[in-house]
Formats: structure tokens, sequence, C-alpha cells
């Protein structure tokens, strides 16, 4: 039992590793060579059904979009699996608490549908996500006095290390803000994910197996409105 134990956590240490993210926190997610990542969810268009004019207006303002930034942005789209059992669980229980006879039926009709439907091919759906990041100045390394005055006051180098984190942190989200108000010119709504969305997000990517399903109720829970 202490052998698999200990493999367990030799292989966590393997992963981690290769891993580029030292911590997550504050909405921030921070890597291992000092520079910040904001991730924010962006709701889609449906550019087809656009008129003409539309989609012109569309395209200009993503080359302003792409000509007004000064600093380079990842665009990431992610294929999530819906589990659609808790709503055909919730539409099962309305069936039993159904008096009409007819709408009764339907429900049931509807549910053997989608589970027909679900069994057949899976119902997923593309989620769309801007990272942007802020990569701090380094400082030259400090001499040998330096160092020894960091190692007899180790406060005041927390101290230190907190208030460069702020500082980066607030450049950081001035160009998320930026960044949202042009997507907003394009008629996108943005949501930057917070630290507990971020947990989640890096996990179910680093661990596809583990989370093959993605709830309704959690997907509910992006306060981003799709088009």
């Amino acid at each position: 039992m202490f052998r698999n134990n200990k493999k367990t956590q030799n292989k966590n240490n393997q992963i981690q590793d290769y891993l580029q993210i030292s911590e997550i926190k504050d909405g921030v997610v921070v890597l291992k060579d000092g520079s910040l990542r904001a991730v924010l969810a962006v709701s889609s268009i449906n550019f087809d059904l656009k008129s003409s004019d539309e989609q012109e207006a569309i395209i200009y303002a993503f080359q302003r979009f792409l000509n007004a930034i000064d600093f380079s942005v990842e665009i990431v789209v992610s294929s999530r699996r819906y589990d659609i059992k808790p709503y055909l669980k919730l539409l099962k229980d309305r069936s039993y608490v159904e008096r009409n006879p007819l709408l009764k039926n339907q429900i049931l009709d509807y549910v053997d549908f989608i589970d027909g439907l679900i069994g057949e091919a899976d119902v997923s759906s593309k989620f769309f996500y801007i990272v942007v990041p802020f990569y701090v100045v380094a400082a030259e390394k400090g001499g040998f006095f330096e160092k020894l005055s960091s190692s007899l006051n180790p406060r005041k180098a927390i101290f230190q290390k907190r208030e460069l984190f702020e500082t980066s942190k607030n450049q950081l989200f001035q160009r998320v803000g930026e960044v949202r108000d042009l997507l907003g010119g394009m008629g996108l709504n943005v949501a930057p994910l917070m630290t507990q969305e971020l947990i989640e997000l890096y996990y179910n990517y680093y661990n596809p197996s583990e989370f093959d399903h993605v709830s309704l109720s959690d997907i509910n829970q992006l306060n981003v409105d799709r088009i």
C-alpha cells in the first residue's frame, strides 16, 4: 500500500515538472517564468446568418482589434461534451407529476428521442477563449549585499514580491479591459475566468479522461451569453 502511494506521488511530481503553471490566484495564472496570464471566455457569432453589411462590419471590427493591440494574444477553441443525463432526469421527474396524459406521453416520447439521439452521436459544444499575457520585466540580479539583505529580512522580500505581483496584475487587467472593449465592438460578450473557473479549466484540460463530460448546470455558471 505504501509503495503504491509512493508511486502515485512520484508520478504526480513528474507531471508537475512538465506543467508551466506555478500557481493560480486572484483570477490570474502565474507561470514558472514569472509571467502572468488572464483567460477570457468569449461568446460566438453565427457569421453565416448575418447580412452582408453585418459581416463586413464584423470583419472590420476584427481587423481593428488586431491593429489596436500592441501585445500578443492566444485564441483557444475547446470542444466539450455535455452530460445531458441531469436534463433527462428533470424531464422524467416532470412526467411523474404531469396529470395530462397527452402531455405526459409527449414528455416521455421526447425523453426517448433525446436518449436515442445521444446514443448515436455525442452532444458537444465549442467554447472560445482568449489568453492575454503579461511579461514581468526581470530586474538585474542583485549583488552580495542585496542578497544578504533579503536573507536577513525575509518579510521585506515577501512584501516586495507581493507588490510586484499586484502591479503586474493591474497592468494585465488593463490589457483585459482593452481586449473586452474591442471585442464588444464585434457584438461579442467577454467574461474573465475567476480563480475557481481557471482551476477547473486547466484541470479538465490536463485530465481529459477523468472529466469527459461537462454538465449543463456547470456551463450555465459562465457569465457569457452565447449569440
